[in-house]
């Protein structure tokens, strides 16, 4: 009787000490004001393209930065995020009877501002408007054995630097981490004053993260 009584106690106590880490790793932060910072990839590429005469293929790059979460009662919230985005797209083509390729690298500074929806304590759905603006531009041609590589900074107004765009997804809650899924697109499309030479098109991403909340 003493031995299993032992075994008992420290079936119990294992029992205890696993509910007390489930409790910790999935507290309930979904009232609480949250700062926090996350980072992870980028697969990019373009849609409603005109005036283009090669095949857009995807591209990874980076994503980092940090977010708000602002509660609006329990179930409600508003989290704006400040994130620096590669984006792009890989192309290929023919040009007088040989083929070619494009690599090109974007880098923006994304700024959404998501309405939370939060059914339980690890789910939070978002989704809203982005604004992105455009810093950087790299593009490098291959053709016959060669290649060219040009970087903008954009000095002229050819290219729309500023442009609005939409984002949804979800985030999934381990307090104080978080794994974050989003689908993001342009609603506004690449030319400025549509004096270039450049196709038109419209960025879209998918965008995986991990965020640690501070």
């Amino acid at each position: 009787m003493k031995r299993i009584a032992f075994l008992a106690t420290v079936a119990l106590a294992c029992m205890q000490t696993e509910m007390n880490a489930q409790t910790m790793t999935l507290r309930d932060t979904r009232e609480d004001f949250v700062i926090g910072a996350k980072a992870g990839i980028n697969g990019s590429n373009v849609w409603d393209e005109k005036g283009q005469s090669f095949t857009a293929d995807p591209r990874v790059g980076f994503v980092g930065g940090g977010f708000v979460s602002i509660p609006v009662g329990k179930y409600l919230g508003i989290q704006p995020e400040v994130l620096f985005s590669k984006k792009g797209f890989k192309a290929s083509g023919t040009l007088l009877g040989s083929g070619y390729t494009v690599d090109n690298v974007t880098t923006w500074l994304d700024v959404p501002v998501l309405l939370q929806v939060k059914p339980t304590s690890f789910l939070t759905v978002v989704g809203g408007p982005v604004y992105s603006y455009l810093l950087r531009q790299r593009e490098t041609y291959t053709w016959v054995n060669s290649a060219v590589e040009r970087e903008q900074e954009f000095d002229n107004d050819n290219i729309r630097r500023n442009r609005m765009g939409l984002m949804i997804g979800a985030d999934f809650v381990a307090a104080p981490f978080i794994i974050g899924g989003r689908l993001g697109w342009d609603l506004q499309d690449n030319l400025g004053d549509g004096n270039t030479s450049q196709p038109r098109y419209k960025n879209q991403w998918l965008q995986l993260t991990v965020g640690f909340q501070l």
